[in-house]
């Protein structure tokens, strides 16, 4: 069964819920992250590679112990050309972008989160009302490591323990996936685009989670960390008129629209003082 007809039988069918329920109270994530850190899971690797249409050629000459190991392979970072001002992509996947309203609320196929639920901290709500939230879903075929959007402190990171539902469309809209999920958010100040918060959020079955550093100076493009075997989200919350984006983001912010991204691609910029006036006006 494939990764979206899968998701469409445990949130779209009566008995795929009560299925979905039964695994996540009996934790069978657990022997599951087990077998595909095994050596029985080498098999796993190849038909994963052709399902997905994996490019293999920035991998050449790895070789892999399990599908696990397969799943955290590395690759060289490429990073777009440009200013240092300039916003890049933490990683490789389908972004989507949204408005934190003015009682810090975004909606989020068709899911409501507070800013303060997301995180489960409710003193950074007034930071980021009527600020900016990407969301960077990531697929089977994306390489599942991350970094850092700018040069920074990280002051703080957090771990929320949750259950794993799907990140899937037909999953988001059937819960509030993002503030139920198992997840972890470091709050960054970055040197162009103030203060920010990075989440990494887990997902069905397996929502490992590896970050480099819970706290330390960080540099544009070093590596933050990766997913374990089955990586799902990453969502940025900026500050208001902190960041411009492209006009392609711009313009579908709230729509739900996905565009597919690369890490170290720049999707936009930090907002210059002449523009925060003429976005103020």
């Amino acid at each position: 069964m494939g990764k979206e007809n899968a998701a469409v039988f445990f949130y779209g069918t009566a008995i795929g819920r009560i299925l979905l329920k039964c695994v996540q109270k009996l934790r069978l994530d657990v022997p599951m992250a087990a077998f595909l850190q095994s050596r029985a899971s080498k098999a796993l690797i190849k038909p994963y590679i052709k399902r997905h249409g994996i490019d293999m050629k920035p991998f050449a000459g790895q070789t892999y112990k399990s599908f696990g190991a397969f799943f955290a392979r590395k690759r060289p970072l490429c990073l777009q050309s440009g200013e240092d001002t300039q916003l890049i992509s933490p990683c490789d996947a389908l972004v989507s972008t949204y408005k934190v309203d003015e009682n810090a609320v975004l909606t989020i196929k068709g899911s409501h989160y507070q800013v303060g639920d997301l995180l489960g901290d409710a003193t950074l709500i007034e930071q980021y009302r009527e600020g900016l939230c990407l969301v960077f879903r990531l697929c089977p075929s994306d390489y599942h490591h991350y970094c850092y959007i700018d040069n920074g402190y990280q002051k703080k990171s957090h771990f929320i323990e949750g259950v794993l539902h799907s990140v899937q469309p037909i999953a988001c809209a059937t819960y509030p996936v993002f503030v139920l999920n198992r997840r972890v958010w470091s709050l960054m100040e970055t040197e162009h685009f103030g203060e920010a918060v990075q989440t990494e959020i887990g997902a069905l079955m397996v929502g490992g989670i590896v970050n480099e550093k819970t706290t330390g100076y960080f540099k544009r493009g070093e590596e933050k960390g990766h997913f374990e075997l089955a990586g799902s989200t990453i969502t940025l919350l900026f500050q208001k008129e902190k960041v411009k984006l492209f006009s392609f983001l711009e313009e579908s912010i709230n729509t739900g629209k996905e565009f597919r991204v690369a890490q170290g691609e720049i999707i936009g910029s930090a907002v210059q003082a002449a523009d925060c006036v003429t976005a103020c006006k």
